[in-house]
């Protein structure tokens, strides 16, 4: 059962294309890695998954919702956009605690605890995000995305900033949500963390998709990394 659909959806900035009729789904339990060069689309296309933005033309539904209910896809999804931070006049508790009113999350506490001790900001509960580390701030986002336990992950560039520890953990709790039965749509340039964890791939280039399927689908030979896949695909 598909958790994304995307239909010929195209988006230009200013004259500028940014996506041509692209086209994909995502079906229930993936772990989908979409890649591409600086430009390619990538945070784009998040955006109109999120409803943040909306699309030229094409059509389509994020967990079951459609774009133009934005408020109904944010409610169903987990979303740690690309670069983006968590409020500066807020404490790192009180950024959580809106994420859980927002959410209608029944035990806030319990769930502040829960993902400030995963992270390992439990003595940063009432610093101001302006005065929290990039990582720290990325630690925040993540456990923002994951506090009301949704079904459906939608991450630009998750692992940006996090030191080789806690890229570890996320990596490991990812592939512990989508083996029981959760989705993710990610973004990323790691292309080895992607490689351990992606069902299927996606590659955007200039705002097209030039490449799209299981790795063993996308591969040209047995073993081909998904380095030289992405090179290939991207060169040609």
């Amino acid at each position: 059962m598909p958790v994304i659909t995307v239909e010929n959806v195209s988006k230009s900035f200013g004259g500028v294309k940014a996506l041509y009729e692209v086209s994909l789904t995502v079906e229930a339990g993936e772990f989908f890695g979409l890649f591409g060069p600086n430009g390619a689309g990538k945070t784009t296309l998040v955006r109109i998954l999120t409803g943040e933005i909306g699309s030229d033309s094409g059509a389509g539904t994020t967990a079951g919702a459609p774009w133009s209910d934005p408020m109904e896809v944010k409610r169903r999804v987990g979303i740690v956009p690309e670069a983006e931070t968590p409020p500066t006049f807020l404490t790192a508790q009180e950024t959580l605690e809106l994420v859980c009113e927002i959410r209608s999350v029944d035990d806030p506490e319990e769930r502040i605890g829960e993902w400030m001790g995963f992270f390992g900001m439990e003595e940063k509960r009432h610093v101001l995000c302006r005065d929290l580390s990039k990582g720290q701030r990325q630690k925040l986002m993540l456990a923002a995305a994951l506090i009301h336990g949704p079904g459906l992950l939608l991450l630009d560039e998750p692992f940006i900033n996090l030191d080789p520890i806690y890229q570890r953990r996320v990596r490991e709790h990812l592939r512990g949500f989508v083996e029981g039965g959760g989705t993710v749509f990610m973004c990323t340039h790691i292309l080895e963390i992607a490689e351990r964890l992606c069902t299927r791939v996606a590659v955007i280039d200039r705002g097209r998709i030039v490449g799209e399927g299981t790795l063993d689908q996308v591969r040209r030979w047995e073993g081909e990394a998904l380095e030289d896949v992405f090179m290939r695909l991207v060169e040609a």
